[in-house]
C-alpha cells in the first residue's frame, strides 16, 4: 500500500521546472527574431531584411540554446534535500 505522500509528488524537481520553461522562452523568443517583419509591399524583395545576421545566426543560435536547456531540465536529477519525505 502506497502513502498519500508518495501520490503527491510531481515527476520533476522545481528546479527542474525552471530550467524546461526557460527552455521554453528562448525557443519562443528565437521563433520569432526567424519569423522577423513582414514587407510594406507585397512586389518589393528586400533581400537585407531576409537574409539579416538576427534570422540567420541568431535565432537559431536561441532555437537549438532552448532546446539544450530543455533536455537539460529533463534529465538533470534533483538534488537531496536532506529530508526523507
Amino acid at each position: 500500500m502506497e502513502s498519500k505522500d508518495s501520490n503527491n509528488r510531481f515527476v520533476f524537481a522545481k528546479e527542474n521546472y525552471i530550467y524546461l520553461i526557460a527552455g521554453i522562452v528562448l525557443n519562443i523568443i528565437g521563433f520569432t527574431l526567424m519569423q522577423g517583419g513582414g514587407a510594406e509591399d507585397p512586389n518589393a524583395f528586400n533581400a537585407e531584411e531576409l537574409f539579416s545576421e538576427v534570422r540567420l545566426t541568431v535565432a537559431p543560435i536561441l532555437i537549438i540554446l532552448g532546446y539544450a536547456v530543455i533536455i537539460w531540465g529533463i534529465m538533470k536529477k534533483p538534488r537531496n534535500s536532506g529530508s526523507t519525505k
